[in-house]
């Protein structure tokens, strides 16, 4: 939920301003319910096309305009976003294209399934941006790792209406629940 995945900016999602004010009323509501809060972002090298990443000419596809760099306003949480509610972060794609929070790590070098394995979890909710790429691969690495994931698909919201909907579609027949808040 980074202000470049948001209204305004440079791979922006329509709904995803309102989709950030209500995660973060989500989680104030039900934090007890949850062992740990982790935020993933993309983190990507202000060098260089990250790995084929970034393109001049981006597919919309695989390629994309540069965003979310380290250190950029647009890397930052969207404003919507309590971050003090947050007790992980998950770092990817630094230098290399990333779509799963399964790719990334936390400050200290940790991946995400050390993280999750250290605190004995086994069941993941999972909200975000973008239905049909990250909130779909971490789903789905998720659920390769042996976790029982749910995509609070209310929560979510797509780059495309079509890739979504084949995205929610691939994901409940691999296993994963696709649930509502």
């Amino acid at each position: 939920m980074q202000n470049d995945f948001t209204e305004g900016g440079s791979l922006a999602v329509k709904g995803g301003n309102v989709t950030a004010a209500a995660i973060t009323a989500y989680v104030r509501d039900h934090r007890e319910q949850y062992a740990m809060i982790v935020a993933s972002r993309d983190w990507h090298s202000p060098t260089g096309d990250n790995g084929g990443h970034f393109a001049a000419k981006p597919d919309g596809v695989s390629t994309w305009p540069p965003h979310c760099v380290q250190g950029t306003t647009g890397a930052a949480y969207n404003p919507a976003i309590e971050t003090a509610l947050i007790d992980i972060q998950i770092y990817k794609g630094d230098g290399v294209p990333a779509y799963s929070a399964f790719e990334g790590q936390t400050p200290g070098g940790a991946t995400l399934d050390a993280v999750l394995s250290k605190a004995h979890v086994n069941y993941i909710d999972i909200v975000g941006i973008a239905t049909d790429y990250c909130v779909r691969a971490t789903a789905l690495d998720g659920h390769r790792a042996g976790y029982s994931v749910t995509v609070l698909s209310n929560l979510c919201v797509g780059v495309n209406t079509d890739s979504s909907i084949a995205a929610i579609r691939e994901m409940a027949d691999a296993g994963i629940t696709i649930g509502f808040s």
